[in-house]
């Protein structure tokens, strides 16, 4: 029999389970999924494109930039990494002040669509001679000086260089790129953290991008996550929901600090499956291999992971990845690359919006004042000049019923032409089939879909007597025949039973008894498969 202490014991490592499981939540609603970051946008655009496109194309939630106040580092002309240079917590940078942060998050999440903040913990500035706060902060950065937080030198870690990858005391303890780096083993350090997070709880946020977790010692990391309060039920979260944690802990597994020293705390942000699918749409590694993407390419798990095919850091050479990396530049591959994430059913997807560049430094579009300048958008939807907004590129946003309707159901039915033509069900909800080889894909395949007409959603949508774009028709053995050229313009049919022919528009409705795609069950290696799965293997699988 248990003794009342033994129980105890027990219930408190429950409710710590617990804890940390609803940190893995990003609280999408029912016929919502994926998240989109847009990267530099001004709080009030990010509030109107919720309730003009995120939330009725069904997009669960956006991460946006660093809301604290920063460093305005005009002797760069305003790079885009000023907002990752804190100089405070108080809610002013150039996206807006704290009434413009609170108004967005209020009306995006009136619309169903969850706000993540972006929050640095890890550091404060570098030293720079003369630079103010964007909200008129003067910190002494030479003198490790923040008097509007405040903060003195004694704060901060002694000087040293994070310059060892083998040493996690080094990784941890020094300063990356000379950032001052916070001593978080203080409780009055960890104090001020926690009632910055707590401020933003308050405000409605569902939850934090954690930068440069990998960073911080987790011990203390998470003294400070638990000191932080449980979502604000006033934004329609249910009692008792912790905030939706991800952190960024870039792990390839040759280095001393590993991404499973993170995930009892929440998500980690999974940089292998950035690189490998970039390794793969590259054509430097086949898409065959890709039957079981995942757990499987020594990954974290699905529920412990975000995933991504390119963020904005990696998408200009920064972090991890190199030249592997596909982004908007590559437009083909990359639609390609969004259409298999948003197809598998591994992880948390996160979706890039970006702005042009040439200059990997550069900040968002700005007038001659410095000041961002707004997307401005087309007559089809996509933005004009400078913001590329890849979030609104028909193949990729359509592509999000695909994973509504896919819901709950595993990957089945794997076919590949052993080389970088690919298909696959999800059960009887949809099928995809994706081109990346050299030669065109002209094949007759099993769907695993009911008979019928079916619109392509990367072509177009369905309309009121038919399809706007390619119309798929499935034969009553359940085969279909596609055509994937290689001079089309996209490189992927996907069909599912939410886009029938002649059925009037996509819907986001999520499936009968379906949540969120937090919740979704995976057969990542594909097992169920038939034996169309190709397994053949070589030395450049990393799956063996």
């Amino acid at each position: 029999m248990q003794t009342p202490a033994a129980r105890g014991a027990l219930l408190v490592l429950a409710a710590v389970v617990a804890a940390a499981v609803a940190q893995k939540d990003p609280y999408w609603l029912p016929g919502r999924t994926a998240m989109v970051h847009l990267f530099e946008w001004k709080w009030a655009d990010i509030a109107a494109e919720c309730e003009n496109f995120l939330g009725p194309k069904g997009f669960g939630g956006v991460q946006v930039s660093p809301p604290t106040e920063n460093l305005a580092i005009t002797q760069r002309n305003r790079p885009w990494w000023e907002r990752y240079q804190p100089v405070s917590y108080n809610l002013v940078t150039r996206s807006g002040d704290e009434a413009a942060f609170a108004d967005m998050v209020k009306r995006c999440n009136d619309v169903g669509v969850r706000i993540y903040a972006d929050v640095i913990l890890n550091h404060m500035t570098g030293t720079w001679d003369g630079e103010v706060g964007t909200g008129g902060s003067i910190p002494d950065t030479a003198a490790y000086s923040y008097p509007d937080v405040p903060y003195t030198k004694d704060n901060f870690h002694p000087y040293c260089l994070v310059n060892n990858y083998q040493d996690a005391n080094n990784i941890r303890d020094c300063e990356l790129v000379e950032l001052h780096d916070l001593d978080q083993s203080q409780e009055f350090v960890r104090q001020k953290l926690s009632e910055y997070l707590n401020h933003l709880v308050e405000l409605g946020v569902a939850g934090f991008r954690v930068d440069s977790a990998k960073h911080m010692t987790p011990s203390e990391l998470k003294l400070i996550y638990d000191a932080v309060s449980d979502l604000n039920t006033d934004f329609g979260f249910p009692e008792g929901s912790r905030p939706f944690i991800f952190q960024e802990v870039i792990d390839f597994g040759n280095e001393a600090v590993s991404e499973s020293e993170y995930t009892d705390m929440g998500r980690v942000i999974e940089f292998r499956y950035s690189s490998e699918i970039g390794r793969g749409f590259r054509q430097n590694n086949p898409l065959k291999w890709f039957y079981n993407f995942g757990e499987a390419w020594a990954m974290e798990s699905d529920e412990n992971v975000v995933v991504f095919v390119d963020n904005h850091d990696n998408q200009r050479g920064h972090g991890a990845g190199g030249d592997q990396i596909l982004t908007y530049k590559v437009p083909r591959q990359y639609k390609m690359a969004v259409a298999f994430m948003l197809a598998w059913p591994f992880g948390a997807p996160r979706l890039m919006s970006s702005f042009a560049f040439t200059d990997t430094e550069a900040g968002p579009p700005m007038d001659e004042n410095q000041n961002t300048i707004s997307p401005t958008f087309n007559e089809d939807g996509s933005c004009d000049e400078n913001w590329v907004c890849e979030h609104r590129w028909r193949p990729i946003y359509n592509m999000l019923t695909f994973r509504i309707a896919t819901e709950g159901t595993n990957a089945t039915n794997w076919w590949d032409n052993d080389n970088n033509q690919i298909a696959f069900c999800r059960e009887d909800k949809g099928f995809i089939v994706i081109n990346d080889d050299n030669v065109d894909l002209q094949e007759t395949l099993t769907t695993c879909l009911p008979a019928g007409d079916y619109c392509d959603v990367i072509s177009g949508e369905p309309t009121d007597t038919g399809c706007s774009g390619k119309t798929v028709t499935v034969n009553s053995d359940g085969t279909a025949t596609f055509e994937i050229l290689t001079t089309d313009e996209e490189g992927t049919i996907a069909i599912h039973v939410n886009a029938m022919s002649g059925s009037g528009g996509l819907t986001t409705a999520a499936p009968t008894g379906s949540t969120s795609d937090s919740g979704h069950t995976t057969d990542p290696c594909g097992c169920e498969s038939t034996t169309e799965v190709t397994t053949t293997t070589t030395t450049e699988n990393p799956c063996r």
